[in-house]
């Protein structure tokens, strides 16, 4: 009985011990991961707007280019020639989609795309984060939406080619691509 109550003191203090270790870790780590996450966001606006930066001056070029507007629910970053840049968020095939989306000032023309996050299939709907194939939508329009193709080739300016093998992942990512900027578009106010 006595043996007893000894591992059940000795198992709350230990979990009181540990408790206090993670708080502590947490207190002291939180600020820096709560600064590398605004860093993150700033490189990805600044990505997404194609401006050029260095480490260094990335806050510096950040303040100066982008000017952020805030609705009740949505965050825009914006160019003082109008373009704009939001981020987009939601499901793609396997798991979550998030990144940013650039349009040019008329509100209509992708200026860039650029994924910060995804959960496709490595070497098939994964290459949606790559550069290389995300440069396909640059210049493109939603008028009034965009359209992935994976049976022919895209020939119109609200066309992209799809992710070869990865008919539903590309389809995921447009519809994504259209309710985020559908519903992006109708609380913006310019």
């Amino acid at each position: 009985m006595r043996d007893n109550l000894r591992m059940i003191v000795f198992v709350v203090v230990l979990g009181i011990v540990l408790s206090a270790v993670i708080f502590a870790v947490n207190s002291f780590t939180a600020p820096r991961i709560a600064k590398n996450d605004e860093l993150t966001t700033k490189r990805t606006i600044l990505d997404a707007h194609a401006i050029s930066y260095q480490e260094s001056d990335l806050e510096t070029v950040f303040s100066q280019d982008i000017t952020v507007v805030k609705t009740a629910d949505k965050t825009y970053y914006a160019l003082k020639n109008g373009d704009i840049a939001f981020e987009f968020n939601g499901s793609g095939l396997w798991g979550p989609i998030r990144g940013v989306i650039s349009l040019k000032s008329d509100l209509q023309s992708i200026k860039r795309i650029v994924v910060i996050h995804q959960e496709e299939t490595a070497g098939l709907g994964g290459r949606l984060a790559e550069r290389k194939y995300l440069s396909s939508f640059d210049g493109k329009k939603f008028a009034p939406t965009i359209l992935i193709l994976n049976r022919r080739r895209a020939a119109g300016d609200t066309e992209v080619d799809g992710i070869s093998g990865a008919t539903l992942t590309s389809k995921a990512f447009e519809k994504l691509l259209n309710e985020q900027v559908a519903e992006y578009l109708r609380g913006y106010g310019g």
